[in-house]
């Protein structure tokens, strides 16, 4: 029995015979399901699926990828299936704050994301992260004004298309992409951002909220859409704060807060836990 470990994850309109197919399909391609969620959502009806598996008796994937279309053509299915241990190519994007760039590099080091860095894309200079080891990471310094917007995310553009990266992760990139670009990382692009109740935008958020004395601060990792910060939502968190809290205090649990819920959705992306809904996701957790 191999040690290597694949999945599946599938989505269709919801009729009879969909796993029966599938467990089928696998078994006669020499697979062995370890892991199986599935969710039939009565509102759009969607059924989805994620199947953990390995193989048997010397099964192959691209074997077993040639049969499942049968499958997926039959149910009309929107569908993907590697090795867990494949790693997507991720460019990151920053600005001025950089603990969630902090944060996906340690955890990428110590292998807890399995995920290839296709590069660190940033609106300032590398100078401004001088105390980080970007050894064998490119760092491209793509500055940004409202006349250069349309050349500098064609520059952006140009970067994923040649480095062929899967996922792009606004990990505090400062800059509102625009509707053309959203459009073409549609399911590919994740962002994070605060997220109060209520909420406040603009300049300085969490002194906004110290104002107006919050009770709760938070934070929703996304998908990109051209809606700001109203894309499909992958994660959030939420932490109790009280009047003793400084606003410095509230920037320094609202970056906890940015860092685990980031760090967690790009998990979840890259173990092909998440699984779009229309303007809402469906996500596999472990």
């Amino acid at each position: 029995m191999s040690g290597e470990k694949y999945f599946l994850s599938l989505s269709c309109h919801n009729r009879p015979g969909i796993v029966a197919a599938v467990a089928r399909c696998l078994f006669e391609g020499g697979a062995n399901i370890q892991e199986a969620h599935q969710h039939d959502d009565v509102e759009t009806g969607i059924f989805f699926a994620r199947i953990g598996f390995n193989f048997v008796n010397g099964g192959d994937l691209d074997a077993l990828r040639g049969a499942f279309e049968s499958v997926a053509n039959a149910f009309d299915m929107t569908w993907f299936m590697r090795s867990v241990s494949q790693p997507l190519r991720v460019l990151v994007l920053v600005s001025r704050f950089d603990h969630c760039l902090s944060d996906i590099l340690y955890r990428w080091r110590i292998g807890e994301l399995n995920m290839t860095i296709a590069g660190i894309a940033a609106n300032y200079p590398r100078e401004t992260y001088v105390h980080h080891d970007f050894d064998g990471i490119p760092f491209d310094y793509l500055s940004i004004t409202r006349e250069t917007k349309a050349d500098q995310e064609a520059q952006l553009l140009r970067i994923i298309e040649e480095r062929e990266v899967d996922l792009v992760i606004l990990a505090r990139y400062m800059q509102i992409l625009s509707a053309d670009l959203a459009a073409r990382l549609a399911g590919r692009c994740i962002n994070i951002h605060h997220s109060f109740l209520p909420g406040f935008k603009g300049a300085k958020p969490y002194h906004q909220a110290y104002e107006r004395g919050v009770k709760l601060i938070g934070a929703t990792a996304h998908y990109v859409t051209g809606d700001l910060d109203e894309g499909p939502i992958i994660e959030q968190d939420v932490e109790r704060v009280s009047h003793q809290d400084t606003p410095e205090a509230l920037v320094r649990k609202g970056r906890d807060i940015e860092r685990r819920v980031l760090s967690r959705a790009l998990a979840w992306h890259l173990e092909g836990r998440v699984i779009l809904n229309g303007r809402k996701t469906v996500v596999f957790r472990d």
